[in-house]
């Protein structure tokens, strides 16, 4: 049975309860993270709860443990559940409180809760690639927050779920910005293409991942925001996320991405990702 933390406390799903009034529930009120584990380890956890942090800080609200004590609780999940290869959520809320849209008052405790489930690598997609589709970008501005308010990014995955794709590509009057659930990256004449960190994408925790490793294997990176119609020009496309990894991009809505196969690229970073966990192995 799954062991859950909630209340200060690891409780299986029986004993769990949240109150109808959280505001979570309300208004979304809240942030989150999702810590990626490989063999049993947590994979970029301390970039992840300093970003958990970040976000609160932008909603105004205080997280009521240190980083060190979600770090302890993420791993006691991972160790109470038995996971290998899954991941850890997390999530704050800014309390129970009766419903009104101030915040209520200070002496109102945030809310913690979190699980971990075993979740295998999506190979097939690593290994032959996926189809998005563009989807106009109609989220709020402030798309740097991992906050809970996702009903945007869940309507844009539904529109390319619906059209037999795996991911929303998402712009702003033709202007790519972002997946639903990852970032995107283009790559021409051997130069990385991405956003730049602003107001309008989460800066992923795998995307600075990949910087970096473009970084180490000499890649150029650029970033600069593109068109839709650059996008079908390029010559290999690839989008990342903590549960998508390093995911090669054959055709945007319908249309091949260059020749529609994998590229070398594209292949390059992928190798660079796997090499630096050696865990990755015992999943494959």
């Amino acid at each position: 049975m799954t062991v859950y933390f909630i209340d200060g406390q690891f409780t299986e799903r029986d004993g769990l309860a949240i109150s109808i009034d959280d505001r979570g529930y309300y208004f979304g009120d809240g942030v989150y993270e999702v810590i990626k584990v490989y063999g049993g380890e947590l994979y970029t956890a301390e970039e992840h709860i300093d970003r958990l942090f970040q976000s609160a800080t932008k909603i105004k609200m205080t997280i009521p443990y240190a980083e060190v004590q979600l770090m302890e609780i993420a791993r006691e999940l991972v160790a109470k559940n038995n996971i290998l290869v899954g991941h850890v959520y997390i999530q704050v809320t800014r309390g129970s409180a009766p419903r009104m849209h101030q915040f209520p008052d200070p002496t109102v405790p945030p809310v913690v809760t979190g699980y971990a489930i075993n979740n295998p690598r999506p190979m097939m997609g690593i290994e032959n690639g996926v189809g998005v589709k563009s989807v106009a970008d109609v989220r709020w501005l402030r798309c740097d927050i991992k906050s809970l308010n996702l009903l945007g990014n869940v309507l844009a995955k539904q529109e390319a779920h619906e059209a037999g794709c795996i991911e929303a590509l998402l712009h702003r009057d033709g202007v790519v910005t972002e997946g639903s659930a990852s970032n995107m990256f283009g790559v021409k004449g051997g130069t990385v293409y991405t956003h730049p960190v602003t107001n309008l994408i989460l800066n992923g925790i795998t995307r600075q991942v990949v910087l970096g490793l473009c970084e180490e294997q000499g890649i150029p990176v650029v970033e600069k925001s593109f068109t839709i119609d650059e996008a079908f020009e390029m010559d290999e496309f690839f989008l990342t996320s903590t549960t998508s990894e390093v995911t090669p991009v054959i055709s945007i809505d319908g249309r091949p991405v260059s020749s529609g196969i994998l590229g070398p690229l594209t292949m390059k970073l992928q190798k660079a990702f796997s090499s630096q966990i050696p865990s990755f192995i015992a999943d494959e």
